[in-house]
């Protein structure tokens, strides 16, 4: 389980930084809209993706790396 949140947690930040470069954040500023709306939905679900991604390919490579006793 560590080695799931220690990945899902670098999985979401580089998805995060993704985000950020493709200038995601500075729509999100510069948008009139309500920040609860589309937007955040827009924003969580990439990262969530990203951290869970991250996470289970973690998990795969762990049980494959393990030797079988």
């Amino acid at each position: 389980m560590r080695i799931f949140a220690w990945w899902f947690l670098i999985g979401a930040l580089m998805a995060l930084a993704v985000i950020m470069i493709q200038g995601g954040i500075r729509d999100i500023m510069l948008t009139q809209e309500s920040l609860w709306e589309v937007k955040l939905v827009e924003l969580i679900t990439p990262i969530l993706g990203g951290g869970l991604l991250g996470g289970c390919i973690a998990l795969i490579l762990n049980r494959i790396k393990k030797p079988d006793r």
